[in-house]
């Protein structure tokens, strides 16, 4: 029975939200939408919103939401002995028919095998007996470019945009009158990938598979081919989100940069865009927003931003703006806009080339300058650390264009946030290796020794470690599913690792081979191995 103060939490959450779905159970498919990370963070992720109303726009499904509880209900859900609810009903998640969880981002993995301990639901697939457990899916961003180290739980993997392939799916599993049946025709829907269908070899060429049962030796990722369904758009506004009381409207999907290191800019082509009618439709769903967010990878290319921006009554928020010309032609129009972002990722033009960043210094220099001369509080500055190629003079590269920046314009704040270079599937970094950590730290340490005493100028970084787990959950295979299990017993992911024999320095730091076989090579996403080691080798003729 839940207890008074997880009711109260669950209540108090509830109260505060607009355009909450409440449907009865009763002869629908019962379906529990997961997000493994907190409400907070969850609630601002316009995929979740996405398919949360487009599953509640079906008159046969009711779909409800549930999140990694917070610090003090997880010490509540553990004191009482509680299995873990859902938000909208309170029911336990092991009630459902389906459980649907959409995974974005690798470090939120270990926190998928806590859900479902919290739950009663076994973590591994062939242990979970049909008629006792619901059925477990799998989709988001991680889905599209290797689910292998999550292919030992999930008994379907969506390799795709989820609105592409849910109806289909959906429309398949009221007809079917056993999991053996749903599988076996669940495997003829494109860009559906049932992990069981597969045996797994390993060798020093790398992973093997092989197709059982008649299952597809490829699978082609699914994209939808029209953005503009109005199905797909976020329903619910809450002050409790990371972007509070703000609803999120996509303008485009897709990067037309293709930058070497991020998978978004490979995996989500061909670029799609919203027209403005349809955003604006999108605005008016949600009046009573007080702002809303312009979802898109590179909103200075939206063709119609200024027509967005002109809005009347509207007051917007856009996360980051691309260096250059267009940007400073919008930065007027960014009315009581507080904070925006720009990435140059790196600190000298010889690296920017290295990973295909089309901004010049210059362009850098004058759209920070325009910004801060707007009135911008914080300008927010995006690097990375630990690039292939990468110098110690890329490293005092960063310190002196914030330095440039600064003496441009004494206004505002600078901050700066660092992350960790982290080779990703599906770009041509694949085959490279990360930096050793013990690189990282002390590049790290340069830059903030190097801005230290610059007034208005912060810098923040990610924790070095996590980004190593990032990487051996991005590239891992099968065996990874392993440490995942092993977490349930230590948060210490080193630790796990050794515990399940797997060698963290080979998944890591290992350059590989330009014909080995990786775990996701049977993910067809439009692009070849071989157009993208073409673009890997440019890459390194330009590190000279």
């Amino acid at each position: 029975m839940l207890s008074q103060r997880l009711r109260e939490k669950i209540d108090r959450l509830l109260s505060r939200e607009k355009g909450t779905i409440y449907k009865d159970p009763g002869g629908r498919i019962n379906i529990c939408l997961v997000y493994p990370d907190t409400y907070h963070i969850g609630m601002s992720n316009l995929g979740f919103q996405g398919i949360y109303t487009l599953l509640n726009r079906r008159a046969d499904v009711v779909c409800e939401r549930a999140f990694l509880p917070d610090d003090e209900e997880m010490s509540e859900y553990i004191r009482t002995g509680t299995e873990m609810v859902s938000l909208e009903s309170k029911r336990p998640l092991n009630r459902f028919d389906i459980i649907a969880f959409s995974v974005s981002f690798e470090n939120d993995y270990p926190n998928i095998p806590l859900i479902l301990r919290l739950s009663r639901i076994p973590f591994l697939r062939k242990v979970r007996r049909e008629g006792v457990y619901p059925l477990l899916i799998m989709g988001g961003i991680c889905a599209f470019f290797n689910p292998e180290p999550l292919s030992e739980v999930f008994d379907i993997c969506f390799i795709g945009e989820g609105e592409e392939m849910l109806e289909e799916f959906l429309d398949l599993y009221k007809v079917s009158k056993d999991r053996e049946g749903l599988f076996r025709e669940a495997m003829k829907i494109e860009g559906l990938y049932l992990p069981e269908f597969y045996e797994i070899t390993y060798d020093n060429k790398g992973v093997h598979r092989r197709a059982l049962s008649g299952a597809p030796e490829v699978i082609k990722r699914r994209r939808v081919k029209d953005i503009n369904n109005p199905a797909f758009r976020a329903s619910i506004i809450t002050p409790d989100a990371e972007f509070s009381d703000m609803c999120l409207v996509e303008v485009m999907r897709g990067c037309p940069w293709s930058c070497r290191f991020c998978v978004t800019g490979f995996v989500y082509k061909p670029v799609r865009k919203k027209a403005l009618t349809h955003i604006i439709e999108d605005i008016r769903s949600l009046p009573e927003a007080k702002r809303y967010g312009l979802i898109g990878p590179s909103l200075t290319d939206y063709p119609d931003i200024k027509d967005v921006l002109n809005l009347e009554g509207v007051e917007f928020s856009i996360t980051s703006l691309r260096a250059g010309k267009k940007s400073a032609e919008i930065i007027g129009l960014l009315r009581g806009v507080k904070s925006v972002s720009i990435a140059p990722e790196a600190g000298t033009e010889r690296l920017r080339k290295v990973i295909n960043k089309r901004i010049t210094e210059d362009d850098i220099l004058e759209s920070s300058s325009l910004l801060l001369s707007e009135g911008i509080e914080n300008l927010r500055l995006y690097f990375m650390i630990g690039l292939p190629t990468e110098r110690d003079e890329d490293i005092d590269g960063i310190v002196d264009l914030v330095r440039k920046i600064r003496e441009s314009n004494t206004g505002g704040n600078i901050i700066l946030t660092i992350s960790t270079f982290v080779p990703k599937p599906f770009t041509p970094f694949q085959w490279h290796p990360m930096e050793a950590i013990e690189t990282v730290k002390e590049r790290l340490k340069t830059i903030k020794k190097g801005l230290k005493n610059l007034r208005g100028v912060k810098v923040f970084h990610d924790v070095p470690k996590y980004a190593y787990m990032q990487g051996l959950f991005a590239r891992g295979d099968r065996r990874i599913g392993m440490v995942l299990e092993g977490m349930l017993y230590t948060r210490d992911w080193k630790r796990a690792s050794l515990e399940k024999g797997i060698d963290v320095e080979d998944y890591l730091f290992r350059q590989r081979e330009r014909d080995e076989e990786f775990p996701w090579d049977f993910i067809d996403n439009g692009i070849t191995k071989e157009q993208l080691w073409k673009e890997y080798m440019e890459a390194m003729t330009l590190s000279s």
